[in-house]
């Protein structure tokens, strides 16, 4: 399943197909040897869509990509991602905000399902796409907590992969400035949180992404993804 070469490290990344694991993977797909993404569908609203893009993404830069199926994880998450509520798309960035799109302990699953892989077939580092903007609402964005799930895979696992989060002192800003020096596709993006083809433009994962694109000169982008500008 991957490369068995003692002396070439190789990695995993977990892949939404949206912005942070998009640049994740495409800026540092060299560096750390990304050989395989995994994309979860846990019911959420986007899922066809981010399975869509990230299998795009994959075939892009030659990565494996599979996708984990999480059916129990949807009927225990009752928040505007899976359930029939109303995505949040007033008082974004704030905490109230975020529990309205939280997912139970969802970095921390996958990471683990990560390093199950990572433990059966070798893989030396786990990547994902954490980042400051997100890291000011969301626990598991943080620094802390890349470092302590770390040391849980230290005890937890035979390979003691190494948990990396390339961005995590970057705001979306810096993360499309990244993008754009090293040729990633943004044009392959998703990072809505509806089941719209087109991004809707106001959730708060849309608002964060626009915002950036602008920031760094590229309406012309942005007014091709977005329903609203």
């Amino acid at each position: 399943m991957k490369n068995n070469s003692k002396d070439k490290i190789s990695s995993i990344i977990l892949l939404s197909g949206g912005l942070d694991s998009l640049v994740a993977l495409g800026a540092y797909k060299n560096e750390y040897n990304i050989e395989l993404a995994l994309t979860f569908d846990y019911g959420q609203k986007s899922a066809q869509r981010e399975i869509e893009s990230s299998k795009k993404i994959c075939e892009y830069y030659s990565v494996r990509h599979e996708v984990i199926v999480l059916d129990w994880l949807k009927r225990i998450t009752h928040t505007a991602l899976v359930s029939g509520e109303d995505i949040p798309v007033e008082n974004l960035g704030t905490e109230e905000s975020a529990q309205k799109v939280w997912v139970p302990n969802r970095n921390g699953l996958f990471l683990n399902i990560a390093a199950a892989y990572a433990d059966s077939f070798g893989y030396d580092y786990i990547i994902f796409g954490a980042n400051k903007d997100e890291g000011s609402t969301f626990p598991d964005n943080t620094e802390e907590f890349r470092a302590g799930i770390t040391k849980v895979f230290e005890k937890s696992t035979i390979k003691k992969p190494k948990v990396i989060a390339p961005l995590i002192n970057c705001s979306k800003d810096d993360i499309v400035k990244i993008a754009l020096k090293n040729n990633v596709p943004l044009e392959s993006v998703r990072s809505c949180y509806s089941s719209d083809a087109i991004h809707c433009g106001v959730c708060e994962s849309c608002s964060h992404l626009k915002k950036a694109l602008i920031n760094n000169n590229m309406r012309d982008l942005a007014e091709k993804l977005f329903k609203k500008l």
